[in-house]
């Protein structure tokens, strides 16, 4: 069936104004999508070669530089505000230290259900602090620093036997171990943002 010749010329005219609508509408979605991307987040200074070297470890746990260290150049990769290059070809240089991690009981139980002079420790808490500092590579200069804080309970492990029972050291160490990882993610989740944002 043919459209007589007014209806077709409104048919055409009304596909002609959606194509114009529908190509406007994609250029304002790409224009602010862009406008509130990663655009809009930078390094100090706009610089966007960095080092991240190994953090420096002032705690007891042995090998916590390394989920820390790992943690923030995985967000420096996922971000790609900035590239991670090694050190001599760096416009600045990300220093991170790990000030202190402690565990602390947080909960024990002591009571007749158990030998006596017995305590079973049942909840622990992590207490972690960190502390970045950007220089910039040409003459050393601290462009920004900034401190982390963070704490993050968890269960002493249990072996799955009826009645009271904690496991060994192992387990607890595997525990401890999972949780700073997990830890380190947040931190420098936080840190990442804190270090590119308002430049």
């Amino acid at each position: 069936m043919r459209f007589p010749a007014q209806r077709a010329f409104h048919f055409l005219l009304m596909m002609t104004l959606t194509s114009s609508l529908c190509a406007s509408f994609t250029v304002l979605l790409g224009g602010c999508a862009y406008s509130i991307g990663t655009s809009e987040r930078r390094m100090p200074e706009g610089y966007k070669l960095v080092a991240v070297p190994v953090f420096k470890n002032q705690s007891h746990e042995v090998g916590a530089e390394v989920a820390f260290t790992n943690a923030m150049i995985r967000e420096m990769e996922r971000h790609q505000i900035a590239h991670v290059v090694p050190k001599a070809d760096a416009q600045v240089v990300l220093d991170g230290v790990i000030d202190s991690i402690q565990y602390i009981v947080s909960n024990q139980v002591n009571d007749s259900s158990l030998p006596r002079s017995t305590i079973l420790n049942i909840e622990y808490r992590i207490v972690v602090g960190v502390t970045l500092r950007l220089k910039r590579a040409s003459d050393g200069v601290n462009i920004w620093t900034e401190s982390f804080n963070a704490e993050r309970s968890y269960q002493a492990p249990k072996i799955g036997l009826e009645g009271l029972n904690s496991a060994n050291s192992l387990y607890n160490d595997s525990a401890r171990h999972d949780n700073l990882s997990a830890m380190a993610t947040d931190l420098m989740v936080e840190a990442h943002s804190r270090l590119t944002e308002n430049f």
